[in-house]
């Protein structure tokens, strides 16, 4: 967002996104895929750049 000069205020209420799942972006909960693709689009730029992949459990069997 930063990058893009968006505020948080822009981003709530253009694309019309709550506050709890604002507050779910912010804090790298879980968010659903609609959610991300319209960040994408509003900020005009690729899933890759708005999430990452974090391991939980570095010890986990693949099943």
């Amino acid at each position: 967002m930063k990058e893009k000069g968006v505020s948080t205020y822009a981003l709530k209420h253009k694309l019309k996104i709550g506050g709890g799942t604002y507050n779910r972006l912010k804090e790298g909960s879980p968010v659903s895929t609609n959610t991300i693709g319209l960040l994408c689009d509003f900020l005009d730029c690729e899933v890759q750049d708005v999430i990452c992949r974090v391991k939980e459990n570095e010890n986990m069997e693949p099943q």
